[in-house]
């Protein structure tokens, strides 16, 4: 939902996009899409799925024992994935290198899924999906936590003065009106300079890490 705001996946969230099977990663990245139980396994968000009802007793359990081995006896079957049934679209029409890629081909393709999820893009912020993309295609290339946050924080430190975060939060959380003027009409008008801009390195203030012990 990040891009809905004018951010991009924060908090590791575009690693574990960029390890997600096929492209379902820049699908979930860009459109918002609302995961089950099964998409979330299917798509490395989730290992397990137990009932919330369950859960009080196997934390009792976990608690006296400290085996984790009772998680997974406590795991049932989730509820089918949705985003199985879809791979085989997803897969063909995000498989582009740019956001603009992706667009083109499902305008091209003119099916009902394309015509649904081009419905979804078209509510978010298009140099946010823009950027997702590309910091997708970057973590499957070098699959590093650290660099995936530093890469999500570059963007977040920019957002409010050269994206959209500003209006994202006027049109969902301070006027209310889900209207928001996005910067760009489209990502197909975003140039490649424009989206390394948002994602490099910050001198003085790039994200530094503390080692503790």
């Amino acid at each position: 939902p990040e891009c809905g705001i004018g951010l991009v996946p924060d908090v590791g969230g575009s690693l574990i996009l960029a390890r997600a099977p096929g492209r379902l990663g820049e699908y979930l990245g860009t459109t918002g899409f609302r995961m089950g139980p099964g998409d979330a396994i299917l798509a490395g968000f989730a290992d397990y799925h137990i009932p919330e009802e369950d859960w009080p007793g196997l934390i009792a359990r976990l608690e006296a024992s400290g085996d984790w081995s009772l998680i997974d006896a406590a795991a049932t079957s989730p509820p089918g994935a949705r985003l199985a049934a879809l791979r085989p679209e997803i897969d063909a029409h995000f498989a582009g290198e740019t956001m603009g890629d992706i667009l083109r081909a499902l305008k091209h393709a003119g099916t009902p899924f394309a015509a649904e999820t081009l419905e979804s893009l078209a509510r978010q912020s298009p140099l946010s999906m823009a950027c997702t993309v590309e910091t997708i295609h970057r973590n499957r290339a070098h699959d590093n936590i650290r660099r995936a946050l530093a890469q999500e924080y570059r963007y977040t430190f920019r957002a409010m003065e050269h994206g959209d975060f500003l209006e994202g939060i006027r049109a969902a959380i301070i006027d209310k009106d889900r209207n928001p003027r996005w910067r760009h009409a489209s990502a197909e008008d975003i140039p490649a300079a424009q989206v390394s801009a948002m994602l490099m390195p910050l001198g003085a203030e790039e994200l530094t890490w503390e080692e503790t012990t």
